[in-house]
Formats: C-alpha cells, structure tokens, sequence
C-alpha cells in the first residue's frame, strides 16, 4: 500500500471511529510506531485529525466532508472513485468540482495527496466549486487555492446555484471537471440531476471546462432524473466502480472513454 492510500484509508478510519490509537494504527496498517505517528502528525498538519496522546481524534472543521461520505449511499465504490479521480489530478491545475457525495470524497482524496506532495505548496492545485461544504473544507488546506462561483445556497446540495453563479464562469477557464451527476441515462442520452438550477449551473461549468469527467458510482447507471445536464459527447470520460454489469459497461464504453476504479 502506498503512502497516500495508507494516508486516505487513515483519515477515514479516524473520521468514522471519531478516535484511533496508535497501537491500532500499527496493528491495522502493518505499519511501524513511527510511521504511524508521522501519518496521524501528517493528518494533523491538514486539520483532517487532532493528535492526542496515543493516537487521534476527528478534527470537528472537517465534519462535513468525513459525514457526507461515510453516510452516503455506496461509500466503497464512492472512495474508489475518488482515490481514481484523484490521481488525474497534479500541481498548478485549476480543477472544478461540483457538489454532492462523490465529488466531496475526490475534493478529501485531493487534499490528502496535495499535502502528501511538497511540489503542491510551490505550485498549488486550483479548486473551482460552487459546494459550500468542498470549499470549506479545502480552504484550511495550503497547497489548495479555492475559487467559489457565488450564487445562493441550496440546503439539500450545499451547492451554489442561480444567475450570481454563473457570472464568473464566462472569465475562468478549468483544466479539469469532474461533474457529479444523479443519472446516467442511457434512454435519454446524457447525465441529469433532480434539481434544473443545479443542472444549469453545471452545464456551464462543462463549457468552461477543457476536460469533463464524471465520477458515477454503479447505483446511478441507466437511472433517470429531472434536468438534463449535458450529453455523452459533452464529457471526455466517466470513472465507475467495479459493481458496474458487463452490459452496463459495454453501453458507456460504445458513448464514452471508460475508467474502472477497482481500489
């Protein structure tokens, strides 16, 4: 196991125990006692955790992100997803991230990489997002800069959405999307949402993007939603787990360069 999974799969012990000592650590990770205590004080630098004698604890900033993935639907398949998308991603890019369970664990799986990495505080990632709770919890993190679009707060989504939203996209330009998406419909041919001011919002993110990709658990395949966001031909690719059916795949991969995460 590398360093950065060791590091992923810490944080999110420690955030669905809400403590850890460092006996378990070494134990669980196979890993020596100071290795495990350069781990946790790896995680404290990031705010992910607060070391305590012995081991750890949750950090109460970072609440949002460790909640909304641990109570999530498919949280396996969704941390696979995310350690996948993570690694599209490398210093000095501007990446943009929508709201929702998945983009939340890849913005999570970024931080953890980005401080694992001293080439992030020369030259730091970019995070473009119109989710409160993302931007939250990447702005504590030096190696990432947090640019928000604006616009006002949807309470189901923590996502920013009408016309203030859209009034900066036209003047930035992301290297990377990744669009999170509540079906993937192969009826109608694109990606939807529940909510038509969240699908408008994105669908001028993916204009203002050079590269989309859709992380989508296997749950969200041949599903079905309110608002269109954009088409098959609108996105350069999607990341799935490895739940996805053979037939499944074999429809995405007719439409849309395909990445199986099987972390």
């Amino acid at each position: 196991m590398d360093k950065q999974t060791r590091l992923s799969q810490l944080a999110k012990a420690v955030m669905e125990r809400g403590v850890i000592d460092l006996d378990d650590v070494v134990r669980e990770f196979g890993i020596s006692p100071a290795t495990a205590r350069r781990d946790l004080n790896s995680l404290a630098d990031q705010q992910l955790v607060v070391r305590t004698r012995g081991g750890a604890r949750a950090h109460a900033r970072s609440g949002d992100v460790p909640l909304r993935f641990r109570t999530s639907r498919n949280p396996g398949q969704k941390h696979a997803i995310a350690l996948e998308a993570a690694t599209m991603v490398t210093p000095g890019m501007v990446v943009g991230l929508t709201g929702g369970t998945t983009t939340t664990a890849i913005a999570h799986e970024i931080a953890i990489r980005a401080a694992a990495d001293e080439a992030y505080l020369e030259t730091p990632v970019t995070v473009v997002t119109n989710a409160v709770n993302i931007a939250n919890d990447l702005t504590i993190r030096p190696q990432v800069r947090v640019v928000m679009t604006g616009g006002a707060a949807s309470t189901s989504s923590f996502e920013l959405v009408g016309p203030l939203a859209m009034l900066i996209l036209p003047s930035i330009r992301m290297d990377l999307y990744f669009l999170g998406v509540n079906a993937v419909d192969f009826d109608s041919g694109g990606f939807y949402t529940h909510v038509e001011d969240e699908a408008a919002i994105n669908a001028a993110m993916v204009q203002a993007a050079a590269r989309t990709i859709v992380p989508a658990d296997s749950s969200k395949l041949g599903g079905a939603a309110f608002a269109r966001i954009c088409g098959f031909d609108d996105v350069d690719g999607i990341i799935v787990d490895a739940g996805a059916g053979a037939d499944q795949l074999a429809q995405l991969r007719a439409l849309v360069p395909v990445t199986v995460a099987s972390r």
